[in-house]
């Protein structure tokens, strides 16, 4: 297996109270994949989607990007043709419904959490979602008795580096919650996969359109943001069925949805 893992929100911590939710609030999103399933079916699915849509380009390749989606930037600058957009969004909220994986998303309040430790490594709000992410897909895999590695979105050559030293950590020495070998014994490698998204990595792509969607949800459940409403809400509304959850009664908080 594989968790696919992006953002939604600024992972610097000069947050400060009272401060916008979409600022203040970072949300990590993990998709997990089975490989096989991943390789076999849901590439192709999204490489059909594409073509359906925006061509079939050997020499451009479409990467979805939430943001440019909702600007409309190029190359989904077509989507500015109501029928098009349409199109596009039925045929991606079907993508969505009908692709096997597991959601994991972790969100952090980074003006409260910024004088809290959630182990010995220096605050920063990435890791500190990261690791709670780690516990809960770990936790997966042991109860599926599956082994899994990790690939994160790059973010830059220090921040890649520091990330990567994060998850190094909790490999060699374990969390507050949880011992090395919780760890070590699901755990593929000790290091910490990390491509950018211009790589047409398709799981990176999937975590990066759910993630915004997912933590305004999240946070609306809380009475932080107000109910998210369009493709928003429709996709909120999916996600419900795949998150990870507690076997025994089904729970998805603290499973599937994370709040720190």
């Amino acid at each position: 297996m594989r968790l696919y893992v992006d953002e939604s929100g600024d992972h610097s911590f000069h947050a400060i109270a009272g401060a916008e939710w979409r600022k203040r609030y970072l949300c990590l999103l993990g998709c997990v994949f089975r490989a096989d399933y991943y390789q076999q079916t849901f590439c192709g699915a999204l490489s059909q989607f594409k073509a359906e849509h925006f061509g079939d380009h050997p020499d451009e390749r479409i990467i979805l990007h939430r943001e440019d989606i909702v600007q409309k930037r190029p190359p989904f600058d077509c989507l500015q043709e109501a029928e098009k957009l349409e199109a596009f969004d039925a045929g991606l909220l079907n993508l969505i419904a009908q692709t096997d994986f597991v959601v994991i998303a972790a969100v952090i309040d980074k003006y409260t959490s910024q004088r809290r430790h959630y182990s010995s490594l220096p605050f920063d709000p990435y890791h500190v979602a990261l690791l709670a992410m780690l516990e809960r897909y770990c936790g997966l895999l042991r109860f599926r008795n599956c082994m899994g590695d990790v690939l994160a979105e790059s973010r830059g050559g220090n921040e890649d580096r520091q990330l990567k030293a994060a998850f190094h950590t909790v490999y060699k020495v374990g969390t507050r919650y949880h011992p090395p070998k919780f760890f070590q014994e699901v755990l593929t490698s000790k290091e910490l996969k990390i491509k950018p998204k211009a790589h047409d990595i398709a799981g990176l792509q999937l975590a990066d359109v759910l993630a915004h969607p997912v933590k305004h949800q999240i946070l609306m459940e809380r009475g932080i943001a107000p109910a998210p409403f369009g493709f928003a809400d429709a996709v909120a509304k999916i996600i419900e069925t795949k998150y990870n959850r507690r076997f025994a009664n089904k729970q998805v908080t603290g499973y599937g949805k994370i709040a720190l």
